[in-house]
């Protein structure tokens, strides 16, 4: 029998549906696992592999705890799950983890720079067909590709990566981080993704390492110049003039620190089992090899979340604060102080709104 009536939704508005449907009920819908900090490229801007210079120091989480761990996640409400790194492929087991998460039911993306992509790891996602796959391009160019990672070769390997993800059809995206060793490549990038049909990103708010070294801001473009590349891309600069226009009349809960969605309905495991409210957010971790995911998520992160500023916070009452990544992981890495306003970020949300109310102001 036919189901009439049955309403037919795109999965952009299911999901928007299911997020606002969840916001107010602490379901952690979403969750990020990183297998590993271990890599085979060596980027000089990279936010974790530089971390660990001894990865014997800490044991990554085995099989059985992963699996264990997911079967937690699973129960409190999961449904969309990213697995990243470091590079996740480096873990022999990732095959067993990744159907173990698809077995489950999870909604599984993989963050990789598809170097050590194999016909027999793709042919595997074809079976078990990911909701997504990113990889990343550090250049256009072998030369640029190369200087970022560090890596002689690596980008032929990430070349068949890509080839090989295509040929299968699964559903890729392609993304950088824009840096000065690579923005002259930006335009070139987005015309090979384009040229393969391929939905592409870019970000150039570069954060520092997780352990607080500062090297990847050496790597970081001038404010200005990250506003220069906004406008210089119609449909990203007409993204951004919406977004500062959803948020003008937006009021910030002055109560609490946080003011995202981190540790609301999202999470984040790091390799070795700390679960914590989201990648940048780390001060504060939850160990799961010695509690359960449920205590870490309904009562660890729920504290968390719930903390007041302390003092004087004067982001907090800044009405830009919508629309600027300024947040607490962010100043935590930047500074150690999770309320310190974090200057790159806040020059270039002015700058952005500079350029915003120029454009608003010439189309009237």
């Amino acid at each position: 029998m036919d189901c009439l009536g049955m309403p037919e939704l795109g999965y952009g508005e299911f999901s928007k549906l299911l997020h606002e449907k969840v916001a107010n009920q602490r379901i952690p819908i979403s969750g990020s696992l990183e297998l590993t900090y271990r890599c085979n490229i060596k980027c000089q801007h990279c936010y974790v592999t530089h971390c660990q210079p001894d990865y014997s120091d800490q044991k990554e989480l085995t099989l059985k705890e992963i699996q264990a761990i997911i079967d937690q996640v699973v129960d409190e409400g999961c449904l969309w799950f990213l697995l990243t790194g470091g590079e996740p492929l480096m873990r022999p087991d990732f095959l067993e983890i990744y159907q173990y998460l698809k077995r489950k039911g999870l909604l599984v993306s993989l963050f990789t720079n598809g170097t050590l992509l194999t016909p027999r790891l793709a042919d595997t996602l074809v079976e078990w067909r990911p909701f997504s796959i990113e990889i990343t391009l550090y250049g256009a160019s072998q030369e640029t590709y190369e200087r970022v990672t560090g890596i002689p070769g690596s980008y032929k390997h990430c070349m068949r990566g890509i080839d090989l993800i295509m040929e299968r059809g699964l559903p890729l995206k392609l993304k950088t981080m824009l840096i000065t060793l690579n923005q002259h490549e930006l335009c070139a990038m987005q015309a090979f993704a384009e040229s393969l049909g391929m939905p592409f990103r870019y970000d150039a708010m570069l954060n520092s390492q997780i352990n607080g070294v500062k090297t990847p801001q050496t790597f970081r473009l001038a404010p200005s110049e990250v506003v220069k590349y906004d406008k210089s891309n119609p449909n990203r600069f007409k993204g951004l003039i919406a977004s500062f226009e959803r948020y003008q009349d937006f009021q910030v809960d002055q109560r609490y620190l946080y003011a995202c969605g981190a540790g609301n309905n999202s999470f984040h495991i790091d390799p070795y089992g700390k679960l914590s409210m989201c990648m940048m957010a780390r001060a504060q971790q939850y160990d799961l090899r010695s509690g359960s995911f449920r205590e870490g998520w309904r009562e660890f992160l729920l504290g968390v979340r719930q903390q007041p500023p302390h003092g004087k916070y004067e982001c907090q009452t800044c009405e830009l604060l919508p629309v600027c990544g300024q947040c607490p992981g962010w100043s935590e890495l930047e500074s150690g102080d999770s309320q310190q306003r974090v200057d790159f970020l806040c020059q270039v949300a002015h700058f952005r709104a500079d350029a915003v109310k120029s454009a608003q102001l010439q189309s009237i």
